[in-house]
Parts: C-alpha cells; sequence; structure tokens
C-alpha cells in the first residue's frame, strides 16, 4: 500500500488538541488518532467532535481494549471512528469480538503487539483472527525502564510474518519514523507533543515550526510510494 501519515494527538483536552490537528490537518496528514490521553480525558467526546470537525479524515481511536472487544469496537464506530486499537496481548476472544464489531459497523481494526514475547507469532495470530492492521509498539514505560528498546528491533520480524499493513510506534526520532515504510511498514504515526528544537511543543505555541515539520513529514514520507 502507498505510505500512510497518522498523527497521534496525545493531549489531553479537546482544547489542546483542534488546534494541533487543525496544523496536522493543514500539512497533509492522512489519519487523525484519538490518543489514549485524549480518550481518558474527553471520552467519546473526542472522537465524535474530531469526526465532526474533520468528516473526510479517518479517524483512529487508540483506545487499546483490554477486554469486551465488541462492546468497546462498537461504542467508538457509534461515535465516529474509522479505526480501533485492541491489544494483541488480551483474550483471543476479545480481539475476534472487535473483529466482528469491525465487520458489522464497517470499521478498521488495529492490533497492537506491545508486550508480547513473540511479537512476528502474536501478529501472526492476529491477522488469522482477522484485524486488519499490526501496530509494532513500544511503550513509554517499557521504553523508559529498559532504554535503547524500539520498534526498530521488531519491525523486520513482524513485517516477514504477515501480509496485512504493519504501523511502528514509541520511541522514534522523526527520521526513524519516516523511514519506516523502506523496512516494510507504510502506516507512518507521528506523536504530538512533539519535540521542536529541544524544546516539547506547547498547544498554541510555534504553530509555524509544527506545520513545517509535518509537511517535511508528509512530503518525505509520501516520496517513498513513488519510488
Amino acid at each position: 500500500m502507498e505510505p500512510i501519515v497518522q498523527v497521534s494527538i496525545d493531549l489531553m483536552t479537546i482544547g489542546d488538541a483542534l488546534p494541533v490537528a487543525e496544523v496536522a490537518v493543514r500539512a497533509g496528514v492522512d489519519w487523525l488518532e484519538v490518543g489514549t490521553p485524549l480518550i481518558l480525558g474527553e471520552g467519546l467526546h473526542a472522537v465524535k467532535v474530531f469526526k465532526q470537525h474533520w468528516p473526510d479524515h479517518p479517524v483512529v481511536a487508540d483506545l487499546k481494549t483490554m477486554d469486551a472487544g465488541f462492546l468497546e469496537a462498537e461504542m467508538m464506530a457509534k461515535a465516529g471512528a474509522d479505526m480501533v486499537v485492541v491489544m494483541a496481548v488480551a483474550h483471543w476472544s476479545t480481539v475476534a469480538g472487535a473483529v466482528r464489531a469491525g465487520r458489522e459497523y464497517g470499521i478498521k481494526v488495529m492490533a497492537d503487539v506491545m508486550l508480547c514475547d513473540n511479537k512476528p507469532a502474536a501478529a501472526r495470530r492476529m491477522q488469522e483472527l482477522g484485524v486488519d492492521y499490526v501496530i509494532v509498539h513500544t511503550g513509554f514505560d517499557e521504553r523508559h525502564a529498559e532504554p535503547g528498546r524500539s520498534p526498530l528491533h521488531d519491525v523486520p520480524g513482524v513485517v516477514r510474518a504477515v501480509s496485512i499493513p504493519v504501523q511502528a510506534v514509541g520511541g522514534l526520532s522523526v527520521e526513524q519514523a519516516v523511514m519506516m515504510p523502506s523496512l516494510g511498514a507504510p502506516l507512518v504515526v507521528i506523536g504530538a507533543p512533539l519535540v521542536i528544537d529541544g524544546e516539547e511543543f506547547a498547544p498554541g505555541d510555534t504553530e509555524d515550526k509544527l506545520y513545517e515539520l509535518l509537511r517535511r513529514i508528509v512530503t518525505e514520507v509520501k516520496a517513498q510510494g513513488t519510488r
């Protein structure tokens, strides 16, 4: 598939999130992710607001479902999500439930293999259960407790194990994220807040810099699809 650029809005309020998402849309980002902190802070309302503001942009709800797969995917679908995230370490029936809801409501399911001991095997199992995408994720706590941990270690094996699209996220630099399509992972995700010039981007501040950075990322990622 052609490379896709997704921005993860990992802020806690709609007021902070909307300006960042607006800049991302202007910069040419394809998918908008309602990040876990935003779902925790604003609930289903955040998904609804994103879809109302940008009806033509696919919205990813990063709920990190661990149980009640059908119910949680159904709730997100009814709120306007186009994709939901379920954890591969959940019971297989949870994943199957999310997939069933996805088919019933016309949305896609992304399976996050974070903390799976054998990520290629977990990814293959997720594909067998019917998910649409696999996320190779090194979590915040994991990479801080174990410095040096990165999706870069796991992407090649996962890409070889499945035929569905792969995404890598967690602790990647902008340069590493941009190179993911060349490693076989065409779904590029960029987190916001971002670090710009060594400082954390604050909503409403340095929006021109944020636009310039996201625009460069989009341009470089998309160029890989034309090679």
